[in-house]
């Protein structure tokens, strides 16, 4: 539950860099999605037919303050969503080095603070680290969305202790893995692992078959939930033997 509203799905999907309108239709629909990001940049350039696409999708819109390099563009262009999407919903970008788009902690925060105050209901990409949670749930936050890589990356949970970490010490806050994402199996461990949500991009968009890519993540999330809602046994440093010695034949 994200902000009072209950969710079936646990996939949140972007729509840039698909193919054409037609193909992100279809993928929406595939994904079994019921919250779909969108940039103010994106929707700018899409035209009719991009907001024809949201218009009937049937999901829930988050604008994302995606490109955004500082607290007061990050505001900004918060606040021209809201007027422009009719939501108090926003994900939360600060991105604070240009390579690896990692966000700005100090600039996250405080861009958190203030749009809290306004009645926001702020989805913050952040990274793992716990003090930063810890901040922006003292701004007001309710939702964190950690990386689990760079964006676009598609290089999957890349620490994975911290993200174990994370989900134990924030056990009562739904946590969202958002970006890195590159293919379900990956999906799957995050969910696998506790997280509330996933939110992936490019991994569908860039997808040979976006549209089937978008059918296995969706697959890939329900399996996982249910894995992890099933109780998966614990590891083991050492073999463990299935079956028992007790009933054995003994051979003289």
């Amino acid at each position: 539950m994200f902000y009072g509203t209950e969710l079936n799905s646990r996939l949140m999907l972007g729509t840039a860099q698909y193919p054409s309108p037609q193909v992100l239709r279809d993928a929406i629909t595939a994904s079994g999605t019921e919250v779909i990001t969108v940039s103010l940049r994106r929707e700018g350039q899409g035209g009719d037919a991009f907001r024809e696409i949201l218009r009937d999708s049937g999901c829930r819109i988050l604008p994302n303050t995606a490109g955004c390099h500082s607290v007061r563009e990050a505001v900004t262009t918060a606040q021209m969503a809201r007027e422009l999407f009719d939501t108090s919903w926003i994900k939360l970008e600060v991105i604070g080095h240009a390579d690896t788009l990692q966000p700005d902690p100090f600039a996250l925060v405080e861009a958190a603070r203030i749009l809290c105050a306004d009645g926001f209901e702020v989805f913050p990409y952040t990274t793992e680290d716990l003090i930063v949670g810890e901040r922006l749930l003292e701004a007001g936050c309710r939702v964190l969305m950690p990386w689990g890589a760079p964006i676009g990356s598609g290089q999957g949970l890349r620490n994975i202790e911290g993200l174990r970490t994370m989900r134990t010490h924030f056990a009562g806050v739904p946590l969202v893995i958002d970006a890195g994402i590159g293919a379900p199996s990956q999906a799957m461990a995050a969910m696998e692992m506790g997280f509330d949500a996933v939110l992936l991009n490019t991994a569908v968009a860039k997808a040979l078959d976006p549209v089937a890519m978008a059918r296995a993540f969706g697959r890939a999330v329900t399996a996982g939930r249910a894995a992890y809602a099933a109780g998966l046994m614990p590891r083991r440093d050492m073999a463990a033997a299935s079956t028992p010695i007790f009933g054995q034949a003994v051979l003289a």
